[in-house]
């Protein structure tokens, strides 16, 4: 008899896990946190889906009105934390003047620079405005390394964002300061 019940266990569970990875997770998405630009204007965010987009993404822009905004791409398909940090991240584009001059070539020093700032000023954000922002930036490095390796970006630049990530969790610096100074270093303060 027990054996029998193990054996109807296991298949259940089995037959769960199965039907679970056909179905693509949902998650809720989470409203956006405030964000004001270098030049004191309120950010809109805007959430855009894609049935094609597999990743949750985010892009610091202006309209076609110049306002500044964030678009949230497929957010459902991220966890909480992934979402926070993408917003986050997002917002410090517009709060550090990165939208001032045009964009640099991808992959070049200027542009690695905005987006290690980007990362550490998102990783300072979320240490300050929740209680649990250490757990909340380990499920969010969790999550944008796995989305990393999928794309197949080299270990060594997993490694490094993740590293830059960690110790400015640590900094011992609030992200209005840091902002500040990187506003005065780019002349825009």
């Amino acid at each position: 008899m027990r054996l029998l019940l193990f054996v109807f266990t296991i298949l259940f569970i089995f037959t769960r896990l199965a039907w679970t990875q056909d179905i693509p997770t949902q998650f809720d998405v989470i409203t956006p946190p405030l964000c004001i630009n270098n030049k004191g204007k309120i950010v809109q965010f805007q959430n855009l889906s894609s049935k094609s987009g597999i990743f949750s993404a985010g892009v610091a822009k202006r309209n076609e009105e110049g306002k500044p905004m964030v678009y949230r791409f497929n957010f459902e398909k991220s966890p909480k934390a992934l979402q926070i940090f993408i917003d986050f991240h997002e917002c410090a584009h517009h709060q550090t003047g990165d939208l001032e001059k045009p964009h640099p070539p991808q992959n070049s020093p200027e542009h690695m620079m905005k987006e290690s700032i980007a990362d550490c000023i998102a990783a300072l954000r979320i240490r300050e405005k929740n209680k649990n922002g250490k757990t909340l930036i380990v499920n969010a490095l969790f999550e944008l390394k796995k989305t990393m390796s999928i794309l197949n970006f080299p270990i060594s630049s997993i490694k490094s964002r993740e590293l830059n990530i960690k110790n400015c969790f640590k900094k011992k610096i609030s992200s209005k300061i840091f902002i500040f100074n990187v506003l005065k270093k780019r002349g825009l303060k």
